[in-house]
């Protein structure tokens, strides 16, 4: 299986990659990152180091910012492409048979997992990929207009002023009529992200790393998302670090974000998660 036209992923092959299966001693999981809009890849290698030093394969992927603002704020689901590519991975370097963690940042990468999940579940070649957990770093939120605005105003703030300014009205204005006005209707053509994980199939264990500080996605919103899916019977842990920024906890808190992030790979692969 190929995954062209997927050149901005990064793969990091971990030593020891010839381990038949994945139950045999040192056949480390592959952990996948999915960054959050806006994200250069020199930022989100900052999170593989901690998969990486454990002798983990890791994957490196943000989809693009038009993508995630636009496209799929218009209902067209351009990432599903990219969610499938992503996978198919595994199979080009012949990882496929190795446990895989999903790391997930903001709502960009909450919007490709949508698809991975989907591609996991009803695609034959993909559905014998044996999935460890999910990490959310702070996400999933849902229709929050304001965080929306906040986080695209922060990917463009290099682009010209006029320019900056005309994209975050047209943003703001889509939002306002699809995603809000008249969500009760699109909903049957395109649910959003958030009410698709709240259903979603999976059932491995999740941890949320959130903050009540966060101006972009409300604490409230990821705290619901994990009771809701506690009772449909998922392992889930839910993390509030209080007073970090936006997908900033691992900045502000180094050692106890890596910490829980190790603690929870382990958990997940001795299958007895916290």
């Amino acid at each position: 299986m190929g995954a062209r036209g997927l050149e901005a992923a990064v793969v990091e092959l971990a030593a020891g990659e010839a381990c038949g299966s994945a139950a045999e001693p040192g056949c480390q999981p592959v952990v996948i990152l999915l960054g959050w809009a806006g994200c250069q890849d020199r930022y989100l290698a900052k999170y593989s180091a901690i998969y990486s030093q454990k002798g983990c394969t890791v994957i490196r992927y943000t989809a693009p910012w038009r993508t995630v603002f636009f496209s799929e704020s218009f209902g067209i689901r351009s990432l599903r492409t990219p969610a499938r590519r992503l996978l198919e991975l595994l199979f080009a370097h012949s990882i496929d048979h190795r446990p895989v963690l999903f790391h997930v940042f903001s709502n960009g990468g909450v919007m490709l997992y949508r698809y991975i999940l989907e591609a996991l579940h009803t695609q034959r070649p993909f559905q014998h990929l044996k999935v460890l957990g999910t990490i959310f770093d702070s996400a999933p939120g849902r229709r929050n207009l304001r965080g929306s605005l906040r986080a695209l105003a922060a990917v463009l703030v290099s682009t010209n002023v006029l320019l900056r300014y005309f994209l975050i009205f047209a943003f703001a204005t889509t939002v306002v009529v699809l995603r809000i006005l008249l969500y009760p209707l699109t909903r049957f053509i395109h649910e959003s992200h958030y009410d698709a994980l709240l259903k979603a199939p999976s059932r491995w264990p999740e941890l949320y790393l959130y903050s009540q500080a966060d101006a972009v996605i409300s604490a409230r919103e990821v705290k619901h998302m994990a009771d809701a899916r506690q009772r449909l019977g998922v392992p889930v842990r839910a993390v509030d670090f209080s007073d970090s920024a936006h997908v900033s906890h691992m900045r502000s808190y180094p050692t106890y974000y890596s910490n829980l992030c190790v603690t929870f790979l382990s958990d997940c692969v001795r299958g007895s998660p916290r």
